[in-house]
C-alpha cells in the first residue's frame, strides 16, 4: 500500500487563516453565504479525521493533477477563448476575489468543477456546457465557481474528490468519517455558490434555467421545460423512502437548489446587486427558510 504523506495540518490552518483572498469564513464580503456552510467550514478546523484527509489530499493534487491538466485539457486564457475569459473575470469582479485559472476539459457531461488549494486554484468546465449554456447562463455557473474560491471551499472540495476517487489507498475506517462529513458539507457549500452564481449573472430566471438544464440535457426540450411543474415533483416524492438517499449526495436534489434560489432572489443583499430592489429579506431570514427548506439534510 502507498505510504501516506507527511501531514501538517496545523501549518496548512494557519496559512489559510492568514490569506484574506482566499475568503474565509471571519472575512467580510461574505454576507450572502448559507450560515450552514460556515459553520460547518469551522467546525472542520477542529476534526482529526477532516484534518488528516484535507492535508493529505492537497499535497497530492500539487503533485499530480496540474501535470495531468495541462496535457489533457486547454487553459483559457487572454490567447485562448478570449470570451470565456471575459466572463470569468466579470464573476470574479462581481465576488471581488482574483481571476481563476480555467480549463476546458473534453466531455459530454454538462458539468463543471473547482479544485486545488487555497494558493492555487482552477476551474474545470466541461466542453458540453459551453455547447449548451448561453453567456449569460455561463456567467451563473462561472459565479457559482467563483464562490467556492471566495468562500475557501477548495481544498475541501478537493480532498471530497480524491477520497471519493482513491478511498483504497486510506483504511476505511479513517476515509468513511471525513466522506460522511465533507458530503453534508458539500450540501450546504452548494446553496452558498448558487446565491454567488446569482449575483454574477444579475438575473433570477437565468439563474434556475441554468440549473435546470443540467438536469435535462436536451436542446430539443429546454424550450417546452416547465420548471413549475417539475418542482411539483419535488412536492410528490419529498415525504417518500427515497428522500433518505440525498445523505450519500454531495450536491442537494436540484429542486430544493431552484426553491432555494427563489429564497435568495427575495433578500435585500441579491436585489440591490441585481438593481430591481434596495429592500428585501435579511440573510437571517433567508437562512431560516432554507434551512426548513433543507430540514433533514443530514
Amino acid at each position: 500500500m502507498p505510504n501516506a504523506p507527511t501531514l501538517d495540518f496545523e501549518a496548512f490552518v494557519a496559512r489559510k487563516k492568514s490569506e484574506r483572498a482566499g475568503g474565509g469564513a471571519e472575512t467580510t464580503g461574505h454576507e450572502y453565504a448559507y450560515v450552514m456552510d460556515r459553520q460547518t467550514r469551522a467546525a472542520f478546523e477542529r476534526a482529526k479525521p477532516i484534518e488528516l484527509a484535507v492535508t493529505s489530499t492537497v499535497r497530492m493534487f500539487k503533485t499530480v493533477w496540474k501535470g495531468q491538466l495541462l496535457g489533457s485539457a486547454v487553459k483559457v486564457g487572454e490567447r485562448q477563448f478570449p470570451r470565456i475569459q471575459a466572463l470569468v473575470k466579470q464573476c470574479a469582479d462581481t465576488l471581488h476575489i482574483a481571476t481563476p485559472q480555467v480549463y476546458i476539459v473534453n466531455s459530454p457531461h454538462l458539468n463543471a468543477a473547482t479544485y486545488g488549494t487555497n494558493e492555487e486554484s482552477f476551474i474545470m468546465v466541461h466542453s458540453a456546457l459551453i455547447d449548451h449554456y448561453t453567456d449569460e447562463e455561463l456567467l451563473t455557473v462561472l459565479g457559482h465557481e467563483c464562490g467556492h474560491i471566495h468562500n475557501s471551499h477548495v481544498v475541501y472540495l478537493t480532498a471530497l474528490h480524491y477520497l471519493t476517487r482513491m478511498a483504497g489507498v486510506f483504511t476505511q475506517w479513517i476515509t468513511q468519517p471525513a466522506l460522511i462529513a465533507l458530503r453534508a458539507w458539500s450540501r450546504r457549500a452548494e446553496i452558498t455558490c448558487d446565491r454567488a452564481g446569482m449575483l454574477c449573472s444579475k438575473n433570477e430566471q437565468v439563474s434556475a434555467r441554468a440549473l435546470t438544464k443540467l438536469v435535462l440535457g436536451s436542446r430539443k426540450l429546454y424550450e417546452e421545460f416547465n420548471i413549475d411543474a417539475f418542482l411539483d415533483q419535488y412536492e410528490e416524492g419529498k415525504d417518500g423512502i427515497g428522500r433518505y438517499m440525498e445523505v450519500f449526495a454531495t450536491h442537494p436534489w436540484l429542486p430544493k437548489r431552484v426553491l432555494a434560489m427563489r429564497v435568495f432572489a427575495e433578500s435585500e443583499i441579491y436585489r440591490k446587486a441585481a438593481g430591481v430592489g434596495t429592500t428585501g429579506l435579511s440573510m437571517k431570514e433567508v437562512d431560516d427558510k432554507v434551512l426548513q427548506l433543507l430540514k433533514g439534510d443530514a
